[in-house]
This record gives C-alpha cells, sequence and structure tokens, in this order.
C-alpha cells in the first residue's frame, strides 16, 4: 500500500460522465483520494454523503476530492447523480488505480476470505507528496478525519 512520503502515482481513469481524469489534472493542488469498495451500498454512501455534506470545508482547506472504486461508469453515474456529488467518482472496473495504490487486498467478513477494495483515504499535497493515509476511516465522519492535523 502506498505510504506517507509516497508520490502520487500516475494514473489516468474514467469519472461518472465518460470524461478522462488524469493525475497530471492535480499538479500544485493539495488532493484528497477516497477508495471505497461499492457505489451505492450503505456504508460505501454514508462515507460519500459525509464527504459531499462537508465539502465545503474540505475545499476551504484547499482539497479537490476524488472518488475510486472498482464500479462500471455507469454504476458511479447512477451513484453519483442520486447524491448529486460535488467531486468525481472513478470507475476502476480493471483496477488499475486501485492496484497502484495497494488498496486491492484479501478481506474477512463473516468468515469468508475474498480479495476486494480495502477502504482507505490518501491525502497529497501540492507537490504530488502523500502526506497522510486513513486505514481506518470511520464512514459518518470522514471528512473531520481528512480536516485532523
Amino acid at each position: 500500500m502506498l505510504k506517507v512520503g509516497d508520490k502520487l502515482p500516475q494514473f489516468e481513469g474514467t469519472n461518472q460522465d465518460g470524461e478522462t481524469i488524469n493525475s497530471e489534472n492535480f499538479a500544485g493542488k493539495k488532493l484528497v483520494i477516497f477508495f471505497y469498495p461499492q457505489a451505492n451500498t450503505p456504508t460505501c454512501t454514508v462515507e460519500a454523503c459525509n464527504l459531499s455534506d462537508n465539502y465545503s470545508q474540505l475545499e476551504k482547506a484547499g482539497f479537490q476530492l476524488l472518488g475510486i472504486s472498482g464500479d462500471s461508469v455507469k454504476k458511479q453515474k447512477n451513484f453519483h447523480s442520486k447524491f448529486a456529488f460535488p467531486y468525481d467518482l472513478i470507475a476502476d472496473e480493471n483496477r488499475d488505480i486501485i492496484e497502484k495504490f495497494g488498496v486491492w487486498q484479501e478481506k474477512k467478513t463473516f468468515g469468508k476470505t475474498y480479495m476486494g477494495i480495502v477502504r482507505t483515504t490518501f491525502i497529497f499535497d501540492e507537490k504530488g507528496i502523500c502526506t497522510r493515509v486513513i486505514e481506518k476511516v470511520t464512514s459518518k465522519t470522514a471528512s473531520a478525519q481528512i480536516l485532523e492535523d
């Protein structure tokens, strides 16, 4: 998994509107990238809505936001439209970006072991250096976790 001090990996993905989003678009900006397992599921919805509800505070702190999951563009569009998120969601169906950040890992739920996205938030400074990794994301307070120093 990417760690503090690592450089923002070069990536390109498709957002909910079918537009290409490139990591270079964020040069010179503070960036929050949050990975979530699946669009429109209860915990992911709580997290994404918390970030949306507190977007102005995050923006005031200078952050750009980007959500990424392995969902299709259609699913991301549906999720984005349903909740009117003020930030882009990337559909990473082939897991290129997910793998670069190291969030595709073995998970255990109800005694079953499987591979999936580990809910993680990465914060990058204006130089594209990772300043924080939030591995224990609390969906209900995701924005407060980002704004903590």
